[in-house]
C-alpha cells in the first residue's frame, strides 16, 4: 500500500497551446497553504479510494480547486484494485492524453510494422531523361512525410530517369472525405502549427521555420525562411528597436493573405537578438506542397515546366496505371514516437483517419476513425460508455472520458506484445518530448513514461510511474478548472507522479 510523502516536485511546462506559467505567484500559493495548515476535506463519491496525498491536497487546496474539478487514479500494473482513485467515474476533458488511446488502438488494429505509401504515377512517356505529361502524387495519409521524406522520394524519381517534366504537377489528395474539414480550430489560432488538419498529402506539415536576424545597418531586420518556397512572398516590415531580446514574440506580428500566398512580419524586433525563430503553418496545403516541390526538384537538378492541378488518378488514368515510385513512411511502430513525445496534433487525426480507413474503406472520416476506435475497445473490453471523441488528439472542447477508462487503457497498454513500443513512445520524464522541462532531477527524474496534456483551463497527463520499489504503476491525473493549463494543473500532476515514485 502507498503512503504518503512530503516532497513537493514543481517545474515548468510548456505545451500547446502555450501559455506561460508564473513561479513566483505559484510558489505564494504553495507557502500560503502550507502557513495556514489548512487541509480542506475531498468530498468523496461512491467509487473513491484511498486517500489524496498531503503533496497533492496542498496544491488543490492552494489554488481552490473544487472537488469536482479534477481525478486521480493510481493503480499498480496488473492489479484489479487501484491504490488511489478520485473522481475517477467522472467524465472529464483529457486534452491530449487521449492520444495514448488513439496510438494503443493503432498498434493493435494496424500492426506496429505497418506502413503508409504515397504514390508517383508518370502520366505521359519517359524518354531521355524526359517525362512527356503530368506528374501526379497521390496521397496515401503518410502522417511524416517530412522534407527529407520529400527529397529522397524525388531522388528516387530521378534515379529512373526524369529529369525533366514538360506538364503539369497533379496532387491526388481524394483519399479524405473533405466534411473532415469543417469547423475551425479551437483557439481561432489556424497559422500555429499545432492546428495543420489532416491531408492525405501533406509535406513538412506545412510549416515553415521563419528566422530573424538584426541588420548590421541598425535599422532593418534580416527575415529567413526553412524551406524557402518559391511560391511564398515574405512583406518585410519589420524594423529594429534598441533593447534586449526579450517581449513577447520579440514584438513580431505575423499575419498571413491567402490569396496572394504573402506573409507578413511587422514591429519592432530587439537589436541584441543574435537569432530568432518563429514556425507557422502557411499557404494552403496544395500551395505548400506545390512550392516543396518545386524547390527540392530544382535542388536536384530537375526541370519542370508546368504547373499546379488537383485531380484524382482515378478520373485521369486507366485502372490498371501503375505507380512510377512508391514511398512507403517509417513503421507506425517508430511513428507513435513523434506523436506522444511530442504531441503531434495532425499526425495523431492522420491516424485515426487510417483506422477509419481499415474499419470502413474510402473515404476516410473522422466518424469512421471513432467507430473503428470504439469497436477497438469493445474488443478488448474497455467500458467507453463515457468516451466522447472528436478527432482523436484531443485538440477539442467536447472530447471526454474518465480516468477509469484511461487507466484501463494503459493497463492493456502494458500487457500487450508491443508493450515496449507502445510505452518507449511516451516521453520520459526530466528527459525528452513534453516531459523534458519537468521533473529534470529528484524523486521520478527518468523514472516514469508521461503523455502529458494542456488546453486552456486543462491540464493532465497519463502513463507508467516505475518506482523505486521495482514496481509499475499507472497514473492518470487530470484537471478540469480555470488556469489549469497555466501551471497549477502540471504542479498537481508532477506531485503525484513524485509521490508514486517514492514507492
Amino acid at each position: 500500500m502507498l503512503t504518503s510523502a512530503t516532497v513537493i516536485t514543481v517545474n515548468n511546462h510548456k505545451e500547446q497551446p502555450d501559455m506561460h506559467f508564473n513561479s513566483i505567484h505559484k510558489a505564494a500559493i504553495l507557502v500560503a497553504a502550507l502557513l495556514t495548515q489548512s487541509v480542506l476535506p475531498h468530498l468523496a463519491t461512491a467509487q473513491d479510494i484511498g486517500d489524496i496525498p498531503p503533496e497533492v491536497r496542498i496544491i488543490t487546496n492552494g489554488h481552490n480547486f473544487p472537488a469536482d474539478a479534477y481525478t486521480l487514479l493510481v493503480q499498480e500494473v496488473g492489479n484489479p484494485r487501484p491504490v488511489l482513485a478520485i473522481n475517477t467515474d467522472q467524465p472529464m476533458n483529457p486534452a491530449s492524453t487521449i492520444k495514448t488511446l488513439t496510438t494503443l488502438a493503432g498498434l493493435e488494429v494496424l500492426g506496429s510494422d505497418y506502413t503508409w505509401k504515397t504514390e508517383m504515377y508518370a502520366l505521359g512517356p519517359v524518354s531521355d531523361g524526359t517525362l512527356q505529361g503530368d506528374l501526379l502524387i497521390r496521397g496515401g495519409a503518410d502522417p511524416f512525410l517530412v522534407e527529407e521524406h520529400v527529397r529522397s522520394m524525388l531522388k528516387i524519381l530521378r534515379r529512373r530517369g526524369v529529369q525533366h517534366i514538360t506538364g503539369d504537377l497533379i496532387l491526388d489528395n481524394s483519399l479524405f472525405d473533405t466534411t473532415m474539414l469543417a469547423g475551425s480550430p479551437v483557439d481561432n489560432q489556424s497559422g500555429r502549427a499545432y492546428n495543420v488538419a489532416p491531408e492525405a498529402l501533406l509535406f513538412n506539415f506545412q510549416v515553415v521555420n521563419f528566422f530573424f536576424y538584426p541588420h548590421t545597418n541598425g535599422r532593418d531586420v534580416i527575415v529567413r525562411s526553412d524551406p524557402a518556397l518559391p511560391n511564398l512572398r515574405i512583406d518585410n516590415r519589420l524594423r529594429q528597436r534598441d533593447g534586449a531580446c526579450t517581449g513577447y514574440q520579440r514584438g513580431i506580428s505575423f499575419s498571413e493573405n491567402s490569396e496572394n500566398n504573402t506573409v507578413t512580419f511587422s514591429g519592432e524586433h530587439p537589436s541584441r537578438c543574435g537569432e530568432y525563430s518563429m514556425t507557422r503553418a502557411v499557404l494552403d496545403p496544395a500551395q505548400y506542397n506545390y512550392g516543396l516541390f518545386q524547390a527540392l526538384w530544382r535542388e536536384l537538378g530537375g526541370e519542370f515546366d508546368g504547373q499546379l492541378r488537383q485531380g484524382s488518378l482515378d478520373s485521369l488514368a486507366t485502372a490498371d496505371a501503375t505507380p512510377f515510385v512508391v514511398w512507403q513512411s517509417p513503421p507506425l511502430g517508430d511513428i507513435i514516437k513523434s506523436i506522444n513525445k511530442f504531441s503531434n496534433n495532425m499526425m495523431t487525426r492522420q491516424l485515426l483517419l487510417t483506422l477509419g480507413l481499415q474499419h470502413a474503406g474510402v473515404p476516410a472520416s473522422i466518424d469512421k476513425g471513432i467507430e473503428a476506435v470504439q469497436q477497438y475497445l469493445d474488443g478488448v473490453g474497455v467500458d467507453r460508455s463515457a468516451l466522447v471523441m472528436t478527432n482523436g488528439s484531443g485538440l477539442s472542447r467536447d472530447t471526454t472520458l474518465t480516468a477509469d477508462m484511461l487507466g484501463a487503457v494503459l493497463q492493456r497498454g502494458y500487457q500487450i506484445p508491443t508493450m515496449p513500443e507502445f510505452v518507449a513512445s511516451l516521453p520520459l520524464a526530466g528527459i525528452d518530448g513534453t516531459m523534458r522541462n519537468r521533473m529534470t532531477s529528484g524523486d521520478g527524474h527518468a523514472s516514469s513514461h508521461i503523455k502529458t496534456g494542456s488546453l486552456n483551463d486543462v491540464a493532465g497527463i497519463a502513463g507508467y510511474v516505475h518506482a523505486r520499489s521495482g514496481k509499475h504503476y499507472v497514473v492518470v491525473a487530470l484537471v478540469n478548472h480555470a488556469q489549469a493549463h497555466a501551471g497549477p494543473g502540471q504542479e498537481l500532476g508532477d506531485a503525484l507522479l513524485g509521490w508514486v515514485w517514492q514507492h
